[in-house]
């Protein structure tokens, strides 16, 4: 049931996209003349990360080719789906971009940062495939090599915003956050990297952010509330996100071939984890706060 919800909203999308011109007549003579629509081609990326294969060739040719002959009649081979990448970059980025701008509920928000290496830091001299885009990071883990996913999430566990930077652009950057809060309103919450300078604060609050968080051992200490202190101890649920995006969904692997194909599997990821039933969450969907 879940594969045929992603495949209409997919659909749904691609056909607001093309200007509201696409009818079923379009997609049933793509079907006769046995090409495989674009619509189809989102909907087997997202998939992917629903199926509980680690690779995407291994998912592929043994469950899509295999099992899946009903719902993609005009699969095409492996090396021919890889080539269509090219062109569903750009739907599948306007489309995670759609379904994951969500709204901050009650004017509440928590920003974090995670790590997507793309190679092991002994392999970085001969590493080529991102050689271009990815720089050395350092996290609380240490260092790494790659580039940073900025995600911004609301009380719900849903994603209002993200962004996908160098690993060595730290997180409390000013265009990072003006960007991710460009269309966001009330309280955002962020661990001790997002602490910013007095014009950046004075920039966001202005703009309608007030961004919350811990100081350092060398900072003066600094009075919350009562209810800011409690969503600065729950700001590690978004933690709980990255690892769901991370170990359930595969998010991060060093097993990528192009630049296209890291973006259409880091965007498809997003998607997948927009459809999920159960994300993390602060407060229950009845709580109305006050």
């Amino acid at each position: 049931m879940k594969l045929l919800t992603i495949f209409s909203e997919i659909y749904d999308f691609c056909k607001y996209q093309k200007g509201k011109e696409l009818s079923d007549r379009e997609v049933k003579k793509s079907i006769q003349e046995g090409s495989i629509h674009e619509s189809e081609v989102m909907t087997i990326f997202v998939w992917y990360f629903f199926s509980g294969y680690k690779t995407f060739k291994d998912y592929y040719t043994k469950h899509v080719k295999v099992y899946m002959q009903e719902e993609f009649p005009n699969a095409p081979s492996y090396t021919r789906f890889l080539e269509l990448k090219n062109n569903a970059l750009m739907p599948i980025l306007l489309y995670a971009l759609t379904r994951n701008q969500n709204e901050a509920h009650e004017g509440l928000s928590i920003v974090d940062s995670f790590p997507l290496e793309v190679c092991h830091n002994r392999r970085i001299h001969n590493h080529k495939t991102m050689k271009n885009l990815a720089k050395r990071g350092h996290t609380s883990l240490g260092f790494f090599f790659g580039l940073k996913l900025h995600v911004v999430i609301n009380v719900y566990g849903e994603i209002c915003s993200f962004a996908i930077t160098p690993g060595n652009v730290s997180d409390n950057n000013g265009d990072v956050l003006s960007f991710l809060t460009k269309f966001l309103q009330g309280k955002m919450y962020g661990d001790k990297g997002y602490i910013v300078n007095e014009d950046l604060y004075k920039k966001l609050y202005t703009h309608g952010i007030q961004l919350i968080t811990k100081v350092r051992k060398n900072m003066k200490s600094r009075l919350y509330t009562l209810f800011d202190a409690f969503m600065l101890r729950k700001r590690g649920t978004i933690e709980s996100v990255g690892n769901l995006l991370k170990n359930s969904h595969n998010l991060e692997h060093t097993r990528h071939r192009s630049v296209v194909g890291f973006f259409v599997h880091v965007f498809s990821c997003l998607i997948a984890y927009s459809f999920r039933d159960k994300k993390p969450l602060i407060f229950s969907n009845n709580l109305i706060l006050i």
